[in-house]
């Protein structure tokens, strides 16, 4: 059971930026609305469930912080998007998988393990094949411009992952630190919207912002809450397994629903991505793993 709700889950995260894409609004407007629409569902789960929350005022206010950089990331998410995209966007956004582990290695000193390192030339030179080096059969507006986009949304992503898993770690419930992060990512974008975007609109449009909801209430709330609250309770490569197949699938829903004809060149670039990505995927497996049997032997005797 716990399987199927991370499959699911999975499967809805894959559609975030098909839904982005049909919504047809500023990159700024659907950043704000992601979480601004998600805010009401996620207090109450919340509020069902604050008595677990045993953060202090300092770690909820680290958490709020650290939902202003996921709010950067949403928006330069949708940048990338609109420039190359849904299907290489949600790949080149899951190299934060990589750029996590490097920051950890330099900024906490935390040593990957070597098939981490290297995977890191399979992910670069997959990002720089994205670009589709100038030729004129690659995919996107400005395909460049996208993956420089995709790539800082990377980063940004990774920064609120590091600040935020610290902040929520041994919480048995998401929801706190869901909401926490959620109201960071509303202010973040809606200062943002006001200050770079133009075309930042406040008012909601009928078919834009069934698809804005859509992504709010599946993607942003219950898949996010199902991703934190049950991948966690599996098997290390099960896990990870089941993280890849959102990238792998919104490549899928892209070339179908936008008829995304990625160049040869670029299609490499996403094998090399991915392929970069399992093997940092892998490697994390295999060393929670073998860090569980080391708990369970020492429990043992």
């Amino acid at each position: 059971m716990l399987h199927l709700l991370g499959v699911a889950a999975a499967v809805m995260i894959s559609f975030s930026a098909i839904f982005i894409r049909y919504a047809d609004v500023s990159a700024s407007t659907a950043a704000f609305f992601r979480p601004a629409y998600a805010l009401p569902l996620i207090a109450l789960l919340y509020a069902l469930t604050r008595r677990s929350d045993t953060r202090s005022r300092n770690e909820r206010l680290a958490t709020i912080g650290a939902g202003g950089l996921m709010g950067l990331a949403f928006t330069l998410w949708n940048y990338a998007i609109a420039y190359v995209g849904a299907g290489l966007a949600t790949v080149l956004g899951n190299t934060q998988v990589v750029f996590v582990g490097l920051f950890t290695w330099l900024v906490f000193r935390e040593r990957p393990p070597a098939m981490t390192v290297l995977a890191v030339p399979f992910v670069l030179g997959g990002v720089i094949m994205t670009t589709g080096a100038g030729r004129p059969d690659a995919y996107g507006d400005e395909p460049l411009l996208g993956v420089l986009f995709g790539v800082f949304n990377a980063l940004t992503y990774t920064a609120f992952l590091l600040i935020f898993r610290r902040t929520a770690r041994g919480l048995s419930q998401p929801s706190g630190p869901l909401l926490d992060a959620t109201i960071g990512a509303a202010a973040a974008t809606f200062l943002l919207g006001l200050l770079t975007d133009p075309s930042f609109d406040l008012r909601p449009v009928w078919p834009a912002h069934g698809w804005l909801l859509a992504l709010a209430v599946g993607s942003q709330t219950i898949a996010w809450w199902a991703i934190l609250a049950v991948l966690p309770r599996l098997p290390a490569l099960d896990t990870s397994v089941i993280l890849l197949v959102q990238p792998m699938l919104t490549v899928v829903w892209g070339r179908l629903l936008f008829a995304e004809l990625l160049s040869p060149l670029q299609w490499a670039g996403v094998v090399s991505v991915l392929t970069g990505i399992t093997m940092v995927m892998l490697a994390s497996a295999a060393g929670r793993m073998s860090a569980r049997a080391r708990g369970g032997v020492r429990t043992r005797t």
